[in-house]
Protein backbone atom coordinates (compact mmCIF):
# COMPACT_ATOMS: atom_id res chain seq x y z
CA UNK A 1 0.00 0.00 0.00
CA UNK A 2 2.78 2.36 0.93
CA UNK A 3 4.63 1.60 -2.32
CA UNK A 4 1.48 2.38 -4.33
CA UNK A 5 1.07 5.67 -2.51
CA UNK A 6 4.70 6.65 -3.22
CA UNK A 7 4.29 5.64 -6.87
CA UNK A 8 1.16 7.77 -7.24
CA UNK A 9 2.88 10.69 -5.53
CA UNK A 10 5.88 10.35 -7.86
CA UNK A 11 3.71 10.20 -10.99
CA UNK A 12 1.75 13.23 -9.81
CA UNK A 13 4.94 15.18 -9.18
CA UNK A 14 6.32 14.33 -12.63
CA UNK A 15 3.03 15.32 -14.29
CA UNK A 16 3.06 18.62 -12.41
CA UNK A 17 6.64 19.36 -13.47
CA UNK A 18 5.91 18.53 -17.12
CA UNK A 19 2.81 20.73 -17.09
CA UNK A 20 4.80 23.58 -15.57
CA UNK A 21 7.31 23.39 -18.46
CA UNK A 22 4.67 23.80 -21.18
CA UNK A 23 4.17 27.35 -22.44
CA UNK A 24 1.02 29.10 -21.24
CA UNK A 25 -1.35 29.77 -24.15
CA UNK A 26 -3.90 32.57 -24.28
CA UNK A 27 -6.76 31.75 -26.63
CA UNK A 28 -9.99 33.35 -27.80
CA UNK A 29 -12.71 31.93 -30.05
CA UNK A 30 -15.47 33.73 -31.95
CA UNK A 31 -18.22 31.47 -30.59
CA UNK A 32 -20.91 33.09 -32.74
CA UNK A 33 -19.12 32.15 -35.96
CA UNK A 34 -16.89 29.13 -35.27
CA UNK A 35 -19.67 26.55 -35.74
CA UNK A 36 -20.78 28.06 -39.05
CA UNK A 37 -17.42 27.98 -40.85
CA UNK A 38 -15.86 24.75 -42.06
CA UNK A 39 -12.08 25.05 -42.41
CA UNK A 40 -11.18 22.28 -44.85
CA UNK A 41 -8.67 24.36 -46.81
CA UNK A 42 -6.31 27.12 -45.73
CA UNK A 43 -4.34 29.99 -47.19
CA UNK A 44 -1.94 32.48 -45.67
CA UNK A 45 -3.49 35.82 -44.70
CA UNK A 46 -0.20 37.65 -45.25
CA UNK A 47 3.52 37.65 -44.60
CA UNK A 48 6.10 39.63 -42.64
CA UNK A 49 7.90 41.05 -45.64
CA UNK A 50 6.18 44.23 -46.75
CA UNK A 51 6.84 47.91 -47.29
CA UNK A 52 5.86 48.78 -43.72
CA UNK A 53 8.67 50.22 -41.59
CA UNK A 54 7.23 48.33 -38.60
CA UNK A 55 7.88 44.98 -40.28
CA UNK A 56 11.48 45.57 -41.29
CA UNK A 57 12.83 43.81 -38.18
CA UNK A 58 11.27 40.43 -38.96
CA UNK A 59 13.56 37.47 -39.56
CA UNK A 60 12.45 35.76 -42.80
CA UNK A 61 14.10 32.48 -41.73
CA UNK A 62 12.00 32.39 -38.56
CA UNK A 63 8.95 33.28 -40.63
CA UNK A 64 9.59 30.18 -42.78
CA UNK A 65 10.04 28.08 -39.65
CA UNK A 66 6.78 29.39 -38.20
CA UNK A 67 4.86 28.77 -41.45
CA UNK A 68 6.20 25.20 -41.66
CA UNK A 69 5.25 24.49 -38.02
CA UNK A 70 1.73 25.85 -38.53
CA UNK A 71 1.24 23.89 -41.76
CA UNK A 72 2.40 20.70 -40.02
CA UNK A 73 -0.21 21.17 -37.29
CA UNK A 74 -2.96 21.80 -39.82
CA UNK A 75 -2.12 18.48 -41.43
CA UNK A 76 -1.78 19.38 -45.08
CA UNK A 77 -0.68 21.83 -47.70
CA UNK A 78 -1.57 25.43 -47.14
CA UNK A 79 -2.30 27.38 -50.31
CA UNK A 80 0.08 30.28 -50.98
CA UNK A 81 -2.74 32.69 -51.87
CA UNK A 82 -6.34 33.13 -50.63
CA UNK A 83 -7.92 31.77 -53.89
CA UNK A 84 -10.58 29.23 -52.90
CA UNK A 85 -9.54 28.56 -49.30
CA UNK A 86 -12.16 28.27 -46.56
CA UNK A 87 -9.99 29.89 -43.89
CA UNK A 88 -7.04 32.28 -43.75
CA UNK A 89 -4.13 31.88 -41.34
CA UNK A 90 -2.43 34.88 -39.79
CA UNK A 91 0.64 34.65 -37.58
CA UNK A 92 3.17 36.80 -35.82
CA UNK A 93 6.46 36.74 -33.98
CA UNK A 94 7.18 39.71 -31.75
CA UNK A 95 9.79 40.74 -29.26
CA UNK A 96 9.88 43.43 -26.63
CA UNK A 97 11.63 44.34 -23.41
CA UNK A 98 9.74 43.95 -20.14
CA UNK A 99 10.75 46.12 -17.20
CA UNK A 100 10.93 44.74 -13.68
CA UNK A 101 11.85 46.33 -10.36
CA UNK A 102 10.38 49.78 -10.93
CA UNK A 103 9.53 51.60 -7.68
CA UNK A 104 7.21 50.98 -5.84
CA UNK A 105 6.84 47.52 -7.39
CA UNK A 106 7.87 45.04 -6.03
CA UNK A 107 9.00 46.91 -2.93
CA UNK A 108 5.73 48.56 -1.89
CA UNK A 109 5.46 51.46 0.56
CA UNK A 110 8.13 50.28 2.98
CA UNK A 111 11.13 51.96 4.57
CA UNK A 112 12.52 54.91 2.65
CA UNK A 113 9.19 56.14 1.25
CA UNK A 114 8.93 58.27 -0.89
CA UNK A 115 12.55 57.86 -2.02
CA UNK A 116 12.60 54.08 -2.48
CA UNK A 117 15.01 51.48 -1.26
CA UNK A 118 18.07 52.76 -3.04
CA UNK A 119 18.40 49.36 -4.71
CA UNK A 120 19.79 48.48 -8.10
CA UNK A 121 16.87 50.03 -10.00
CA UNK A 122 14.77 48.62 -12.80
CA UNK A 123 15.85 45.69 -14.93
CA UNK A 124 14.76 45.21 -18.56
CA UNK A 125 14.69 41.69 -19.94
CA UNK A 126 13.82 40.49 -23.45
CA UNK A 127 10.66 38.49 -23.99
CA UNK A 128 8.68 37.52 -27.04
CA UNK A 129 5.32 36.40 -28.35
CA UNK A 130 4.28 33.96 -31.06
CA UNK A 131 0.65 34.15 -32.22
CA UNK A 132 -1.60 32.35 -34.70
CA UNK A 133 -4.94 33.69 -35.98
CA UNK A 134 -7.66 32.06 -38.06
CA UNK A 135 -10.10 34.01 -40.25
CA UNK A 136 -13.13 33.12 -42.35
CA UNK A 137 -11.81 33.60 -45.91
CA UNK A 138 -15.23 34.55 -47.29
CA UNK A 139 -16.06 37.33 -44.81
CA UNK A 140 -12.67 38.14 -43.28
CA UNK A 141 -14.16 37.72 -39.80
CA UNK A 142 -11.82 36.41 -37.09
CA UNK A 143 -12.52 32.87 -35.86
CA UNK A 144 -9.72 32.12 -33.43
CA UNK A 145 -6.65 33.71 -31.86
CA UNK A 146 -3.99 32.04 -29.72
CA UNK A 147 -0.62 33.26 -28.47
CA UNK A 148 2.14 32.24 -26.13
CA UNK A 149 5.22 33.94 -24.76
CA UNK A 150 8.32 32.63 -26.49
CA UNK A 151 11.48 34.67 -26.83
CA UNK A 152 13.68 34.29 -29.90
CA UNK A 153 16.21 36.91 -28.74
CA UNK A 154 19.76 35.76 -29.34
CA UNK A 155 18.87 32.35 -30.79
CA UNK A 156 19.09 30.99 -34.30
CA UNK A 157 19.23 27.69 -36.15
CA UNK A 158 18.13 24.57 -34.29
CA UNK A 159 17.39 26.45 -31.04
CA UNK A 160 15.05 28.89 -32.84
CA UNK A 161 13.39 25.93 -34.61
CA UNK A 162 12.91 24.14 -31.27
CA UNK A 163 11.35 27.20 -29.62
CA UNK A 164 9.02 27.89 -32.56
CA UNK A 165 7.92 24.23 -32.74
CA UNK A 166 7.29 24.20 -28.99
CA UNK A 167 5.23 27.40 -29.13
CA UNK A 168 3.15 26.24 -32.12
CA UNK A 169 2.53 22.83 -30.53
CA UNK A 170 1.29 24.57 -27.37
CA UNK A 171 -0.87 27.00 -29.40
CA UNK A 172 -2.55 24.17 -31.32
CA UNK A 173 -3.66 22.52 -28.07
CA UNK A 174 -6.30 25.28 -28.10
CA UNK A 175 -7.25 24.83 -31.80
CA UNK A 176 -11.06 24.90 -31.98
CA UNK A 177 -11.41 22.37 -34.82
CA UNK A 178 -9.27 19.67 -33.21
CA UNK A 179 -10.91 16.28 -32.90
Amino acid sequence: MKRLLYSLLGVSLVALLVAACAPYVRSDVNTALIGQVRCASFAWAGEFRSNSALRSIANPVNESRLRAAIAAHLGGMVQPAPGNADCLIGYGIGGYYAVSGVYPYPYGWGWGYPYGWGGPGPYAYPTGVIAVDLYDARTGQPLWHASTEQSLFGVSGPEAQKRIDSAVAAIFTKYPYAG
